[in-house]
Formats: C-alpha cells, sequence, structure tokens
C-alpha cells in the first residue's frame, strides 16, 4: 500500500467528505478549515480560509490524478468564490499541493480541461501550496 495526502476545498466540506469517502482507495477523510489568515479558525471565525477536506488514500488503488478527475466533478471550478447559493472564500475551488509532483499533475488537468472547453468559463480553481493549507479540523458533531 502507497499512502499519500491530499488536500482539496470544492464549497461545504461535508457534502464533499461525504462524496470523497466513497471512492475506491480513499482511506480517511478529515474536513476543515484551510488555507487562510486565521489561526485556530472554526465555524463563527475562519477569516479566509476555504473549506477543505484531508484526504488520504491508497496510491495504489486511486491514482492522484484520478482523485483530481473527480474532485472537479463535484463542483463547479468556473465560479469565484461560490458553490451554489454558498457564497464566499469559504466556498473557493481550490487544490492544495504537497508536492511539485501533484502541483504538474493539477495544472496539467486544469490546461486539459481548459482546452476541451468542458465548463462554460474559465476555471478559476487555485493551485497553491499547502504549507498554506493546515487543516484546522472540525468536529464531526458541529455542523451548521
Amino acid at each position: 500500500m502507497k499512502n499519500e495526502k491530499a488536500i482539496l476545498a470544492a464549497g461545504c466540506f461535508w457534502g464533499v467528505e461525504e462524496l470523497i469517502r466513497s471512492v475506491p482507495g480513499v482511506l480517511s477523510t478529515v474536513v476543515g478549515y484551510t488555507g487562510g489568515d486565521v489561526p485556530n479558525a472554526t465555524y463563527r471565525n475562519h477569516g479566509t480560509h476555504a473549506e477543505g477536506i484531508e484526504i488520504n488514500f491508497d496510491a495504489d488503488v486511486l491514482s492522484y490524478r484520478k482523485l483530481l478527475e473527480f474532485f472537479f466533478q463535484l463542483h463547479d471550478p468556473t465560479t469565484l468564490n461560490r458553490q451554489g447559493n454558498d457564497r464566499g472564500t469559504s466556498y473557493r475551488s481550490a487544490i492544495f499541493y504537497l508536492s511539485e509532483a501533484q502541483k504538474e499533475t493539477a495544472e496539467a488537468l486544469i490546461a486539459e480541461m481548459t482546452a476541451t472547453r468542458i465548463w462554460p468559463g474559465p476555471i478559476v480553481t487555485e493551485v497553491v501550496p499547502a504549507n498554506l493549507a493546515v487543516i484546522v479540523r472540525q468536529p464531526p458533531g458541529i455542523r451548521r
């Protein structure tokens, strides 16, 4: 087994987590706030953090690219700081890469999707280093 980690943001973390947990190869998930300016973020005080999900997966079963392909099916990556009726930086689309290989994979996939015009507008998904993405974990019982 080859364990890897990914940190992604695609809108409401509870909804994204529920869908990602069902993907074969996903070992565990944790939701929280990431990529923002508030230490120890909470639901009521998370500043510019995104609602993110940390995904531990078996890369022998699920490649990082396949995980990103699924990620792009879960949300609209062309809406800036918004998913559905949820608005604000908390709901932005972002990939927080943990290695140069993850960055290259993310950028290549976005370029491919842009070239095919699969989406009606430009993809606004951020591809940023994970050193900006410390997941401030939210306990499972805390819901909106």
